[in-house]
């Protein structure tokens, strides 16, 4: 069985993910969902699409991507990761209860085999002044990290390997 994995990264989580899935899988292409277009997706037996919340939204290409493959993704074993801070809290870190991912497969007409919501990283020091001082006000509102100079990773590995080992069962 041949995976491909695409992401939507901002700030290198997602795509973090996306090649520790692959590690995990085996027999894996990794790529950016914006350079996904140099990939032929019918050679592929299982597409998994990983994306990344940016004040409280997916990357627009995503969607337009979908849009444009969901015939071809309905008709492939497929599954979809969001990553977003929000999953670091208990209760908001499945596809059934973390907002995003849930309103996310609401909205889109592709319907991946398996979802998963994994918590990001916070990366104070690697942000412009202007997403710093706006995610901290997002974190303060959440009550969460506020220290700038801290580089915190919620991601939760055991997790990402779960789905991992649950990818590799789509026949």
């Amino acid at each position: 069985m041949k995976t491909l994995i695409l992401y939507s990264s901002h700030d290198g989580q997602t795509k973090k993910i996306a090649h520790f899935l692959a590690e995990q899988i085996g027999n894996s292409d990794v790529a950016d969902l914006a350079q996904s277009a140099v990939k032929n997706l019918e050679e592929f037996d299982r597409i998994v699409i990983g994306a990344s919340i940016r004040y409280g939204h997916f990357n627009k290409q995503l969607y337009q991507f979908i849009e444009k493959q969901t015939a071809l993704l309905n008709s492939k074993n497929t599954a979809f990761f969001g990553v977003n801070l929000t999953a670091r809290k208990e209760g908001k870190n499945t596809p059934e209860t973390n907002v995003y991912v849930r309103k996310f497969l609401q909205r889109i007409s592709w319907q991946p085999k398996l979802a998963a919501v994994f918590a990001g990283a916070l990366l104070y020091p690697q942000y412009h002044w202007f997403d710093r001082m706006m995610i901290q006000f997002i974190m303060k509102l959440t009550n969460g990290e506020t220290d700038s100079s801290k580089e915190i990773e919620y991601t939760d590995w055991d997790k990402v390997k779960e789905f991992a080992e649950s990818i590799k069962m789509l026949n």
